[in-house]
């Protein structure tokens, strides 16, 4: 049984992904995978991967990551719920503004092309141009 299990340390149930987004917030990567179980039905695994860095002198780097899996049977139910603890927080403390000015982190530094999901809108890049005559 273990051999149907593990086959070079990954399920041998984990099928390749069909399509896939990348989320970067800061230290974080968030993963959208969509993949297909035994019965060809497609879910959404979800990953949190965040950067770990530790020591002071000798600097070793590790990624400590988190998975959701999602049906289809409960996107409804997921979003709805999402929404609702997204509005909440929106109520309680108000909608996030980003700040006027902050340090740009390695990340941002990096031109990104990135377009959000349903839950948002394109993200638009600002050119600025510093011409001396």
């Amino acid at each position: 049984m273990e051999e149907f299990k593990k086959k070079n340390g990954t399920d041998v149930n984990d099928k390749e992904i069909i399509f896939s987004q990348s989320i970067k917030a800061g230290k974080r990567i968030y993963y959208l995978d969509v993949k297909k179980n035994r019965k060809d039905e497609m879910f959404l695994a979800i990953t949190e991967s965040k950067k770990i860095v530790t020591g002071e002198d000798d600097q070793q780097v590790s990624f400590e990551k988190h998975k959701i899996f999602l049906y289809r049977e409960d996107f409804e139910k997921f979003i709805n719920g999402l929404m609702q603890a997204v509005h909440y927080i929106e109520n309680e403390q108000g909608p996030y503004v980003k700040p006027a000015y902050k340090e740009k982190s390695e990340e941002e530094e990096a031109p990104s092309h990135t377009t959000e999901g349903s839950f948002g809108s394109s993200t638009e890049e600002e050119i600025k141009l510093d011409i001396d005559f």
